[in-house]
Parts: C-alpha cells; structure tokens; sequence
C-alpha cells in the first residue's frame, strides 16, 4: 500500500471541515491529514482530534484572485515537504471530496495505491447542488449524499487532486502547471459547496468574505442549483462513462493542461451507493 496524505486550507469553514477530516481520515488515517488554518485570529477547532496535524498560519492577504493564487503556492510547497515521507499528496478544498465508486469494492487507499500514478491523477467532476423542487436544507448532521441526489458533471471540478511529485498547483487545484491531467475511471471529485442554497444566502452577509472580494464568485454558485433544479437527470453510467473520454481528449483554447466537455450541462442522478460515504 502507497503512504498517501491528504491537505487543505480552510478559514472560517468548520461546516466542510469536519467532513473533510472525518472522511479522509477514515479513509487515510487521522495522522495523515494536514489542515493549514488561513490566519492566527483562527483557533484549532475543539472538535479537531489531536492526531490531525493542524497548522495555524499567517493569513493570506489580497482579493480572490490573488489570495487563491498565493494560497496555492504555499500548499505546493507543503506538498513538496509531505512528498518526501509520502509517496502521494492529495490537495482539495475542504468542501472537495475524492470518492472511488463503490462498486469498485476498495478505499480511497487502495485505489490510489494501484492507480498508477505518475506525476497526477483527477476524479471526474461532479459537482453537487440542490434541486430546489425536492430538497430541503440540508442537515449537517446527516451524510450529505443521503439528502442529495443530483450533479453536473463538471470540467471545473476535474482536477488534478493527487500529485506523486513535487509541482506547481494553478489556483484552486484547477491544474498543473506545464503538466497534463490524467483521469481514472470509477474515481469523482465530489464537490459540495452548491449544496445548500440557504448557506449560500448566509455566506453573502459574511463580512471577511464580502471584503475578500467573494461577492461575485459567491453569486456564481447560484447556477448549479439552478441547472440541477431545472434539468433532466441522465444515467449517471453513461454519462459519467462518456464525460471521462470526452474530457481526456478535448481541451479549451486557452489551457491545454484544462479539460473541456463542448459547453454539455449533464446532470446526472447520483447512485443509491454513494448515500453513506459523505
């Protein structure tokens, strides 16, 4: 089995957090997660267990573009450390979760371990939302994918989350600079921030990030819930089959190391096996 580590920066965000940790930890072990907190005013969550190496850091200074710039830089710099004890980092957002299926009949570990990885490896993007018409707000308490049932199958979220060598993250995880992506079947990126359209409400009135810049990235957010809430769900089978040939093969005209799928919106409905893991 491969040592494999996973990584992320969170600020104000314990909501996504906790289920960060207690799946990849489940998934990885507790003392291979690292957490970098953005800013001292930050606290190490009470409800963290003290296996999880947290790190509070210096906060990131600037806009979206800027601070989502430097904070990539600082993390391919710590997965370049990590790379040393490991043989593979994974890097998402905290609301970002790398899910094999499980028809497949193995862990995230297993999996990876024998996914050949060379330099990257990316899960097909799904990117979860609220379908409006049929579901409420969600629950935290509850595993998000018990209350959620649909996704856009999304070149955005595609993205290159495991590295077995040191390199240079574009901002957001989005891709490698001067490396290409590489996608494995049966493996998602699960994405969760469109899941709930009160939080997102919520998140408007949030003074740090109305400062940051947020309003208007915030606002984007909108439109998954509303491309779910609106589309036919397709056979997530065929789909999610076709959408990984299709974005192996073609790329937008401004990013060759970018995944494009011809503008498609797909929704697909999420299988009943997924309910239980996130």
């Amino acid at each position: 089995m491969k040592r494999i580590c996973a990584l992320t920066m969170a600020r104000n965000d314990d909501f996504f957090l906790r289920k960060w940790v207690e799946y990849y930890g489940r998934e990885l072990g507790l003392e291979n997660l690292y957490v970098y907190l953005d800013g001292k005013d930050q606290p190490r969550p009470a409800w963290c267990p003290e296996s999880v190496n947290v790190e509070i850091c210096e906060k990131i200074p600037g806009k979206v573009v800027q601070l989502d710039r430097l904070r990539l830089r600082f993390l391919s710099d710590q997965a370049a450390i990590l790379l040393k004890k490991y043989d593979m980092v994974i890097g998402t957002d905290a609301d970002e979760f790398l899910i094999p299926d499980p028809a497949s009949g193995v862990g995230l570990a297993e999996f990876l371990s024998s996914s050949g990885c060379r330099v990257s490896i990316s899960g097909l993007g799904v990117d979860v939302g609220q379908n409006t018409r049929c579901e409420g707000v969600i629950d935290a308490s509850r595993p998000f994918l018990s209350q959620r049932s649909f996704g856009l199958l999304s070149t955005r979220y595609t993205k290159p989350s495991v590295i077995a060598k040191p390199v240079r993250w574009g901002s957001g995880f989005h891709r490698i600079k001067w490396h290409d992506f590489h996608i494995r079947k049966h493996l998602y990126l699960f994405h969760f921030g469109y899941v709930d359209l009160k939080r997102i409400e919520d998140r408007f009135n949030d003074k740090d990030r109305v400062a940051g810049g947020w309003s208007r990235h915030l606002a984007k957010r909108a439109r998954t819930i509303n491309v779910v809430s609106t589309r036919k769900a397709r056979d997530w089978k065929t789909w999610t089959s076709l959408a990984v040939i299709i974005q192996s093969l073609v790329r937008p005209p401004y990013a060759w190391n970018k995944p494009a799928m011809f503008n498609l919106d797909i929704v697909v409905r999420i299988p009943k096996r997924f309910r239980e893991i996130i």
